[in-house]
């Protein structure tokens, strides 16, 4: 029973996220194309259409496939885990171990002296 709820609340939120990013495209259209561009305004449904043309044009509806240069776009194992994953085969320990706190000394969320 409880997965059937976080079904449909999954599908209810998706449903709202999709229509909130048409809403939010259409008031951005709508205050910057027609003062910029002297451009037409748009209705609800005229932004949705367009957010699927920008999604065709830039990159299709694959999900996380390959890019043109042939490297896995995202998920695990792809091409940018590999290359870490050797560079830090190719390291001493010593190296390793250096290259780790020197990481974790000036990371972004705690802000340390490097």
């Amino acid at each position: 029973m409880q997965w059937i709820l976080k079904i449909i609340g999954g599908i209810i939120l998706f449903t709202a996220f999709a229509f909130a990013l048409g809403w939010v495209t259409m008031w951005l259209w709508n205050e910057l194309v027609p003062g910029l561009f002297n451009g037409p305004t748009i209705r609800y449904w005229e932004a949705v259409g367009l957010m699927v043309l920008g999604r065709l044009l830039v990159g299709g509806f694959k999900g996380g496939g390959r890019c043109k240069c042939g490297h896995s776009g995202s998920g695990r194992g792809g091409y940018w885990k590999q290359r870490w994953e050797q560079k830090m085969e190719n390291m001493s320990p010593e190296e390793r171990e250096k290259f780790i706190s020197g990481m974790q000394k000036c990371s972004w969320w705690e802000k340390k002296e490097c």
